[in-house]
Formats: C-alpha cells, structure tokens, sequence
C-alpha cells in the first residue's frame, strides 16, 4: 500500500508542476487560457485522490515514519482551498486598485479599459493559482520522502 501512497505522490506532484509551470508561463505573457482553469480543476481532484489515499493508508493501519506523511499529503487540499479563496478575491482587489466599486462601473468603462480590468483580473487569478500548485509539488515531494 506504501507504493501506492508513494506512486500517488509523484503523480501528483507531475500534475501539479505541469499545470503550476502552464499557469506561470501564461502570467508571464499575460495570456488568457480557458483550458488553464480545467487544468486546475485537475490538480484538484488529483489532491482529493492523494488525501483519500492517505487516509486508505491510514486506516489500514499501516503507520510509517514519523507521521509526517500525512501532513504532507492533506496539506495540498488546503493550500488548494486558501488559493480558490484568494482567486475569488482577486477581483475585489482588481477593482479596488482602480477605484472601481463593481462589475457596473467597469461596464460603464470605454471597451479598452474594460479589457484591461477583466485581463488583470485574469492574470491575477492564474498567479494565484499557479503559485498553490507550485507550492503542492513541494509538498507532495515532502510526502514522498517521508513515507
């Protein structure tokens, strides 16, 4: 079972370095990727996948090294769900920075500048959301070496 939880680590650190490196790539040239926020919602289901293999591990009992694999291996859901509510947030943020109190008053912006917003907005997010899975590859190679 170790070897499952070990290949469960790796793999997850894969997609998450994969989809970690996309998101940095694309908030580098400041582009926009609808196909980005599925590739997130993939690294996500694969952090679910290495929680419930943690804890399949842990109920069958077979309780390795100090413990600290568990750690490792439950964190990515959190640092996933604090990176989802600071993507929510980065709108707010956004519009805060240009005085801009809602989505209406960025409707009521000439077409250019509503762009600008709804791109800064974006890029904003996919910062965000990259940095948390770069973030979880750390924490999956922790998982992996302390199993």
């Amino acid at each position: 079972m170790t070897s499952v939880a070990l290949d469960t680590a790796y793999v997850v650190g894969a997609v998450n370095l994969a989809v970690g490196l996309w998101g940095g790539w694309l908030w580098w040239r400041v582009a926009v990727s609808t196909a980005f926020t599925a590739g997130v919602r993939a690294t996500q289901v694969a952090n679910v996948v290495q929680a419930l293999v943690a804890g399949i591990l842990w109920l069958s009992g077979k309780h390795g090294g100090s413990g600290l694999y568990y750690l490792y291996a439950l964190l990515p859901l959190f640092v996933s769900f604090a990176a989802e509510q600071l993507r929510i947030l980065s709108a707010q943020t956004v519009l805060d920075a240009r005085d801009l109190e809602d989505a209406e008053a960025v409707g009521r912006l000439p077409r250019e500048e509503q762009r600008s917003v709804v791109v800064a907005i974006v890029r904003r997010e996919t910062g965000i959301m990259a940095l948390a899975c770069l973030v979880i590859v750390f924490l999956c190679w922790r998982a992996a070496i302390t199993l």
